[in-house]
């Protein structure tokens, strides 16, 4: 089966819409989505209702479990605090009731499915050789994939070698039929690692191959949608920068 893969959307309603028209397009069978469906962006109602049409699996991220109250926004940043508390002021019951309902994992499909790690579906942000070992090691699937960093990554490891991994970029393709993989498909609604366009990702579990991709959307629309929110600037400023 041919899977499209989302995650970190974060209420960024022109980069979502953009990334389902690119799915519709592509051989992708089904979507799943990897969680903060909300958090930062100005259209959490818009994009919960398209993920629930859209997706046939969603995690809930940490985003997603701060503003509903399943967690503390404690240790969140200032800004990611407020957008928690401006999103759970607005949100409809029925956004509210879908976003209860999620979990952080799923090891119930052909690759094991978390928004962060392994580890700790919640919270760990697996950025290094040594935290993706980790993960490995408790992941109960040969192949994970995970969001929650922002950036598009992907860890390996094979029999008596160490893992390594380095961040991939639009249109990367890799075998996955040999080893231990943590894939990252970076985030659609807030990307970090420098690509302002929307990421996901294509995987292919009868063939074992993924395919990194970045789609083009309205960043001046998403960040309009921000400012007239009156959520802090810099949630506006930076999707122009992918940072």
């Amino acid at each position: 089966m041919r899977v499209a893969i989302v995650t970190d959307i974060h209420a960024n309603r022109q980069a979502l819409e953009a990334v389902l028209a690119a799915i519709d397009e592509s051989e992708c069978e089904s979507t799943w989505c990897l969680g903060d469906v909300v958090g930062y962006g100005a259209d959490p109602d818009a994009c919960a209702e398209l993920i629930r049409e859209h997706a046939g699996i969603c995690l809930a991220g940490n985003h997603d479990l701060a503003v509903t109250g399943a967690m503390s926004a404690e240790d969140f940043s200032e800004i990611a605090r407020l957008a928690a508390e401006w999103t759970a002021s607005v949100i409809s019951a029925q956004t509210r009731e879908f976003l209860e309902s999620l979990a952080p994992s799923d090891e119930s499909q052909p690759v094991s499915l978390y928004h962060a790690s392994a580890r700790d579906p919640v919270w760990e942000y697996v950025l290094s050789p040594l935290q993706a070992d980790l993960s490995f090691e408790v992941a109960p699937a040969r192949i994970s994939v995970v969001g929650h960093t922002h950036v598009a990554l992907a860890f390996h490891r094979f029999d008596g070698e160490v893992a390594t991994g380095e961040t991939r970029h639009a249109d990367d393709e890799l075998d996955l039929s040999d080893g231990h993989w943590l894939l990252n498909p970076g985030s659609v609604g807030q990307p970090r690692d420098g690509d302002p366009r929307a990421a996901w990702l294509e995987l292919d579990t009868e063939a074992w191959t993924a395919r990194w991709r970045r789609t083009e959307y309205d960043i001046e629309g998403a960040a309009w949608a921000i400012r007239a929110a009156r959520l802090p600037e810099p949630l506006a400023e930076r999707l122009s920068f992918g940072q």
